[in-house]
């Protein structure tokens, strides 16, 4: 218990927000965990006016209603310190805050709103921050070394999984060596008799996944074939894949679900949908996950389709699913095949890491929002950044908001902006004006760079192409200007965004280094380097 103390101007300012309401006079002490939660709900009475729902935007009563509203959920937030039980994390790959704009009003407009006043599911958490995405050695980070500071705490280089700035690429000796590998908040949690999992709509072996279990000097060397392809000893370098069926943490992995294989199989077996495995050393990994299982007296149980995950046993403790040869269809594409989606993986997930009692940690990644934006197809991205807020809203029905701390983040951005005058409820995917240079028609959303053909293809070859006559809104593998040509769109060095709710979700406020995330979320569950110091 403690006391704050409001001075003069914050009561003013107080007052000025919220109209003639009680509160506490200048100097006063409101005891309790949280101040602003002691503030009861008669104190901060709005007289909302019965047709509000039905004002216009034009009525400034509105605007000014909606704000009183706003200000009163911020002073009745409740703040949990208590610590937390459980933490999912969920990552949208390649994320950007443009792309969850972008993302929340094509959500709106598909259920016939203007779209820009919508919100994904995540954005109502109470607390958010931005997190600085800078490697050690590039301006503008990858997904492996991102992985590797917001699952271990450290910031490494370009490239790298796991290990620390000290290593360079490809260096197989440095990668070994014991002062290099890094300890992931996953080991963090099974050492706190937590256990952990992990979703992906990726390989499993890809960069953000990989983060979390891995110690690897190249994140390309996701199977044997990819070491030896760098002419390099796989016994010496041993390979992602391998590393998560053999080596800690990843052999204890509670869940395991997404794509990738490929990575598991030798060359010579063909999976369940008639394609090879990449692996040259004969070892068939997803047998051997089994054995692993019979060996420890463990209830496992693998799974390659939709159906089979939907039936899972309630008495399995170990759950491995790779439901494509690669990565998982994108969110659009599911409806025709037989694969969950990134909901399903979801709630598989938790129903099984839920039967711990000490808890558990988990990791969700829409990896394919990242894939969309790389071939500019901005429409692709935006809708797997839907699929992933739904994933969201799952996890959030299937937890305990007193004890599961859900942290949404991305791993770094994305060079698509939102630019142009167009219209309120201008169709998001649609054409937001015509050029006072060119008289040429633009999209509301472009890139900075990338592959679009669509860019300089006039016919002096510097004009920009004429869209009148395209299908830009329909056709949902267009590819959108990129100004600078590339094969693909590169990542962009901008923050970005963290939402956060559940028990000391406070912690994620402000502007921070992206490896402060695991450390603030390893605090919120007393795991890892807090395990003897947290209260």
């Amino acid at each position: 218990m403690y006391s704050v103390t409001f001075p003069r101007v914050v009561l003013a300012l107080l007052r000025c927000s919220i109209g003639a309401v009680a509160l506490p006079t200048p100097g006063s002490q409101i005891p309790g965990i949280n101040a602003f939660s002691a503030f009861t709900p008669d104190a901060l009475k709005i007289d909302i006016p019965d047709n509000f729902e039905s004002l216009s935007e034009t009525d400034p009563l509105k605007w000014l209603t909606s704000a009183r509203i706003e200000v009163t959920k911020h002073l009745q937030q409740k703040i949990l310190r208590q610590k937390a039980r459980n933490i999912i994390l969920f990552l949208g790959d390649g994320m950007s805050i443009s792309t969850i704009t972008a993302a929340r009003i094509l959500k709106g407009q598909k259920a016939g709103y203007l779209g820009e006043e919508q919100k994904l599911s995540f954005e109502s958490f109470p607390f958010t921050g931005l997190s600085k995405t800078y490697c050690v050695d590039r301006q503008v980070a990858d997904s492996a070394s991102t992985a590797t500071a917001y699952f271990t705490g450290v910031k490494t280089n370009y490239g790298m999984l796991g290990v620390g700035p000290a290593v360079s690429r490809g260096d197989c000796k440095g990668m070994n060596e014991a002062q290099n590998r890094l300890t992931s908040i996953a080991t963090w949690a099974q050492a706190s008799d937590r256990i952990a999992g992990l979703v992906t709509t990726t390989r499993v072996t890809h960069a953000s996944p990989a983060g979390m279990y891995a110690h690897v000097a190249d994140r390309g060397w996701e199977s044997d074939a990819d070491v030896i392809k760098d002419k390099l000893d796989p016994s010496e370098c041993e390979d992602i894949a391998s590393q998560l069926v053999t080596k800690l943490p990843g052999m204890d992995l509670r869940v395991i679900l997404g794509g990738g294989r490929q990575e598991f199989l030798p060359k010579s077996m063909i999976d369940e949908e008639g394609k090879n495995g990449n692996r040259k050393d004969g070892r068939n990994l997803i047998e051997l996950w089994k054995s692993i299982r019979i060996a420890n007296s463990q209830k496992g149980e693998y799974v390659s389709d939709k159906a089979s995950l939907l039936s899972v046993s309630p008495t399995t403790q170990y759950l491995l699913g790779l439901f494509d040869s690669s990565h998982m269809p994108y969110a659009e594409e599911l409806a025709t095949t037989d694969k969950p989606s990134l909901s399903d993986m979801t709630a598989a997930a938790i129903k099984v890491l839920d039967k711990n009692p000490k808890g558990y940690f988990l990791f969700v990644e829409g990896g394919r929002i990242d894939h969309g934006h790389h071939k500019t197809k901005a429409q692709k991205a935006l809708i797997e950044t839907i699929g992933f807020a739904e994933a969201i809203e799952v996890a959030l029905k299937m937890t305990d908001p007193e004890e599961t701390l859900i942290v949404v983040t991305a791993d770094h951005g994305h060079t698509m902006t939102i630019s142009g005058y167009p219209k309120r409820g201008n169709d998001i995917l649609g054409v937001a004006e015509v050029s006072d240079v060119d008289q040429l028609t633009y999209t509301t959303l472009s890139y900075a760079n990338g592959p679009s053909n669509k860019t300089l293809l006039g016919q002096d070859k510097c004009a920009r192409y004429n869209l009148t006559n395209l299908d830009v809104t329909g056709d949902r593998n267009f590819m959108y200007p990129g100004t600078v040509p590339l094969h693909s769109e590169t990542h962009d060095g901008s923050d970005v965004a963290v939402y956060a709710t559940g028990p000391r979700s406070f912690m994620f406020s402000g502007n921070y280094e992206q490896n402060y995330l695991p450390v603030a979320m390893a605090y919120a569950a007393c795991i890892g380097p807090y395990e003897k110091g947290c209260i």
